[in-house]
C-alpha cells in the first residue's frame, strides 16, 4: 500500500507539468494567431512609392474593380490579406466613388476604412483665362470624373442654360476665374452649377448698378471685359481701353478689335493682323460686324471686369501698341493722331522682322 501511494504522488507533479505545458502551447498558439491576424489587419500593406498616391474609384465600380485597381496600380502588396480585411469590415457592399489619398505604410485596415467611409481628398480646380468651350471642357473633365460629352451637351443646350439667363453664345459668361473645390466624382451638371454660383456671388447689387449706369447688361460687361482682357495685361490702363470700345459702341462704330479676329479664326498665336484676316466672316469679327460679339472671347479676370465697370469718361476712339514694346498703348481721339501712333508701331514691327 505504501508503494502505491508513493507512485501516485510522483505522477501528480508530472501531470501538472504537462497541463502547464499544454496551457503554454495553447496560449502561444492563440498569441501567434492574434499576431498573425493583427498583422494582416494593422500591418503595412502598401508597395514602395512616394509619400502619397491617389486612388480613383469610378462611379458604378464594383468591389472587384477596386481590388483589381489596387493591384494594377501597384498600391497594395498582398491581395489576399486586403481581401480578407475588406470582407471582414463589410466593404464589398459599401463601395463609394471618389479620389482617395493612400499614404505609404498604410495598413489594410487604414485603406479599407478610408474607402468604406468615402472620405475623399478634395480637388482644387483653378480657372484662369479660358478662351473656348473646348478649353472649359478640358479643364473640368481632366480634373474631375465628369464626362466630357455630358458637359458639352449641357453647355450646348439652350433650354438647360435658360434657367441661368444664358444661351450657347453667352454660356462662357458664367465662368469666373477663381479656385473651386470639388469632390472628384462631381457630375458635369453639379460642376457647372458650382462654377455658375461664383458668377452669382460676383454680381453684387453694387456691380449691377455700375453696369446699369453704363447702359450695359452683365453679359455685355463680361463680353467687353473679355476683349479688354485680351488687349492688355496692364491693369492700370484697362479702364482706358474699355473707354475706347465703349465710346465706339455708343457711337455705333465697329469696335475693330484685333483679339476678336483671332477668336473668329481660332488662331490665338497670330501676332500681326493683316487685311486678309479682317475679311474672315464671323459674328465675332468686329471689323465686319457692328456692336459686341455674341459671346465673350475669353474668361476675363475680376480686375478686368471691375476695370470695365469703372470705365472713365474719355474722348478716345483709337489706341494701338506703343512702339517701345512696353506692353502699354498710345490712345487717340482722332483718326489722324491714331495713324501717327500706328505708323510708329508698324515701323517697329518691321524693324524686328515681325
Amino acid at each position: 500500500m505504501a508503494k502505491t501511494k508513493r507512485s501516485k504522488s510522483k505522477q501528480q507533479p508530472q501531470k501538472r507539468l504537462w497541463i502547464r505545458r499544454a496551457i503554454v502551447i495553447v496560449i502561444a498558439l492563440a498569441a501567434g494567431t492574434l499576431v498573425y491576424f493583427g498583422y494582416r489587419l494593422f500591418g503595412p500593406n502598401t508597395r514602395s512609392f512616394g509619400d502619397n498616391k491617389f486612388f480613383y474609384v469610378r462611379t458604378g465600380s464594383t468591389y472587384t474593380d477596386v481590388l483589381n485597381g489596387l493591384m494594377d496600380q501597384e498600391i497594395i502588396r498582398s491581395r489576399n490579406s486586403f481581401d480578407w480585411v475588406a470582407r471582414e469590415l463589410g466593404y464589398p457592399e459599401r463601395v463609394k466613388a471618389g479620389k482617395y489619398k493612400i499614404t505609404r505604410g498604410m495598413s489594410n485596415f487604414d485603406i479599407v476604412k478610408i474607402l468604406r467611409s468615402g472620405r475623399q481628398t478634395p480637388v482644387t480646380l483653378t480657372i484662369t483665362k479660358l478662351r473656348t468651350k473646348k478649353d472649359l471642357i478640358h479643364k473640368i473633365c481632366t480634373n474631375l470624373e465628369a464626362d466630357s460629352a455630358t458637359f458639352l451637351a449641357l453647355i450646348s443646350d439652350n433650354v438647360y442654360l435658360r434657367q441661368y439667363g444664358l444661351d450657347t453664345n453667352t454660356v462662357m459668361c458664367a465662368i469666373m476665374p477663381n479656385s473651386y473645390q470639388f469632390y472628384w466624382n462631381t457630375s458635369a451638371e453639379n460642376a457647372f452649377k458650382k462654377i455658375e454660383k461664383g458668377r452669382e456671388d460676383f454680381w453684387t447689387s453694387e456691380r449691377k448698378q455700375k453696369a446699369q449706369h453704363l447702359n450695359l447688361t452683365i453679359d455685355q460687361v463680361t463680353i467687353l471685359a473679355s476683349i479688354v482682357e485680351e488687349e492688355s495685361n496692364k491693369n492700370d490702363e484697362k479702364p482706358l481701353i474699355s473707354s475706347v470700345y465703349l465710346n465706339r459702341f455708343r457711337k455705333g462704330m465697329r469696335l475693330q478689335a484685333d483679339p476678336t479676329v483671332k477668336f473668329a479664326l481660332q488662331d490665338f498665336g497670330l501676332r500681326r493682323i493683316r487685311e486678309g484676316h479682317l475679311q474672315f466672316d464671323s459674328p465675332y469679327n468686329t471689323y465686319r460686324y457692328e456692336g459686341l460679339p455674341p459671346g465673350p472671347i475669353c474668361t476675363p479676370s475680376v480686375k478686368t471686369l471691375d476695370a470695365v465697370l469703372n470705365t472713365p469718361e474719355t474722348d478716345y476712339l483709337y489706341f494701338c501698341a506703343k512702339s517701345d514694346f512696353s506692353g502699354y498703348h498710345a490712345f487717340a481721339a482722332t483718326y489722324a493722331e491714331h495713324m501717327k501712333n500706328a505708323h510708329l508701331y508698324q515701323a517697329a514691327l518691321n524693324a524686328r522682322g515681325i
